[in-house]
């Protein structure tokens, strides 16, 4: 194998940005550099960007890489920027690697093959292939109910040989796969968490980092609450995370990427438009979200209410 830099040890909070759109659903550049400044000053340690949340699939290739290069200008250098890869063959994805190296994406977010359902070796096979044609360091994308393929624990550990595998991001929803990964590969790989109402029991049993969903509308409250399991003040933890789970519970929906978004405008951080297929919510739909959300926003812990 060629030589390979020294590889990072990401940790933290690395939200999952949203994708800002005008209502004619065109790119909004200025509104997604605004978020991202919003962001970095909450105090997140990184940002990853065309995900699921940030409806990667909906974007054509040129679209993706303008979302990051605005990212990687916004954010000065001041945090790392990643691009999430959803790609349904080999080749594509390592062009689309490359590509995002170019714009200046200081690492990606790599999700198994969309559609098809491989078998371990060709989920494996995937993995290996995109990794051998880059340098950057790779965050495994690990989310088998929406994108069918599961990478076991025992499928970590074989990546685990390869150097610029560096981060998993676990969002089966089931925390017992964080100890079982640990028990394989032990500190291997920097250890993230994907579903937000499973945050406090994924620290308790020794995450890295939270790839934060809803809180990007309430990004204080979120560095809060991870910066609080970091300092073992569970607690104060516990309390914030009761306040917080409503909301949390919104990640997990077939719908987040509307609920985050609706959430994201009534606390002034963006607008709600989608893009097609997806429509914006209406109804009692819409107006149960939104009863959630001002809830939230009504009951907002005080020693965060103000600098929001």
């Amino acid at each position: 194998m060629r030589h390979l830099q020294p590889q990072p040890r990401w940790s933290g909070v690395f939200p999952a940005v949203t994708t800002q759109f005008k209502k004619d659903q065109t790119l909004d550049l200025k509104a997604q550099a605004r978020h991202i400044e919003a962001l970095i000053d909450s105090g997140v340690s990184g940002l990853i960007l065309c995900g699921s949340l940030g409806e990667n699939q909906t974007l054509r290739p040129e679209e993706k890489l303008a979302v990051v290069s605005q990212a990687v200008k916004a954010s000065h250098g001041r945090v790392p920027v990643l691009s999430g890869v959803a790609e349904s063959g080999t080749q594509s994805a390592i062009d689309y690697v490359k590509a995002v190296g170019r714009a200046g994406a200081q690492g990606v977010m790599l999700m198994p093959p969309m559609l098809y359902r491989g078998d371990r070796a060709e989920t494996l096979a995937f993995f290996k292939a995109v990794a051998k044609s880059t340098r950057l360091p790779i965050m495994i994308y690990n989310n088998p109910i929406s994108y069918f393929n599961d990478v076991t624990p025992e499928m970590f550990a074989e990546l685990a040989r390869i150097p610029n595998f560096v981060a998993l991001k676990e969002s089966t929803g089931n925390t017992r796969r964080i100890t079982d990964i640990k028990k394989l590969v032990g500190d291997r790989f920097a250890l993230f968490t994907g579903v937000d109402d499973l945050l406090l029991e994924s620290a308790i049993l020794g995450i890295d980092g939270w790839v934060a969903g809803t809180g990007i509308a309430f990004p204080r409250e979120n560095q809060r609450l991870w910066d609080l399991t970091r300092e073992g003040r569970w607690d104060e933890a516990r309390r914030l995370y009761e306040w917080f789970s409503p909301l949390l519970h919104l990640d997990v929906h077939t719908k987040f990427v509307q609920y985050i978004k609706l959430a994201m405008q009534e606390c002034g951080l963006g607008r709600e438009w989608v893009r097609a297929p997806r429509l914006a919510l209406a109804g009692e739909e819409r107006d149960s979200v939104l009863r959630v959300i001002h809830d939230g926003i009504r009951n907002r812990p005080k020693a965060t209410r103000s600098r929001a």
